[in-house]
């Protein structure tokens, strides 16, 4: 069966990528900011849906349909990709003291037969503080508007920084593939 990836997420195609499998993207033209729950698991879980109901009326063949979204819970507060400098400034400056949970909100579609389940995964980065030079590069460069809380555990510039994951890499990437595998295998049946 064909699988389609429903996001333009750089991390969620080098997640599935490195898992193997063979796959085409679709992105869902929603708008993300219309959608606001405080709560962070309902958040990633609405828009997981609403990128999927956004994309099935435009899949017209037998495919396992992937959409996922991922928010930063840090400090009692939800971090999205940083609106400006100032505010990735301040998110990467505050990790050292409170950890990051990458909440995750997974809806995997078998658009034959439209099942579809959806589940939230949670994995924790702890960070050593990041140099003030580390931060302005990582401005400069302007990956981390990208990125949910303004940070990619893989980036070269973070990496030594990372303290500890309780998760896994791929969670923190925004696509827990055990998660994802899981769910696949369910929705086919």
């Amino acid at each position: 069966m064909n699988v389609i990836l429903g996001s333009a997420s750089r991390s969620r195609k080098c997640v599935l990528n490195r898992a193997g499998y063979n796959f085409r993207v679709m992105t869902a033209d929603i708008d993300e900011k219309a959608i606001r729950f405080n709560d962070p698991k309902k958040l990633v879980l609405t828009l997981a849906n609403a990128k999927a109901d956004a994309l099935l009326p435009k899949i017209n063949e037998p495919a396992i349909l992937i959409t996922a979204d991922q928010v930063v819970f840090c400090n009692a507060k939800i971090r999205e990709k940083p609106e400006s400098e100032n505010e990735a400034r301040a998110f990467l400056e505050s990790y050292a003291q409170y950890p990051a949970e990458c909440v995750n909100g997974v809806a995997i579609t078998n658009t034959q037969t439209k099942k579809r389940i959806t589940e939230l995964n949670i994995s924790k980065i702890y960070f050593r503080p990041i140099p003030v030079n580390v931060i302005n590069q990582l401005i400069k460069e302007g990956g981390i508007f990208a990125q949910a809380g303004s940070f990619s555990a893989e980036d070269p510039l973070i990496e030594p920084y990372v303290e500890k994951i309780e998760g896994t890499l791929d969670s923190i990437m925004g696509l827990p593939m055990e998660l994802v595998a899981r769910l696949i295998d369910e929705v086919k049946n």
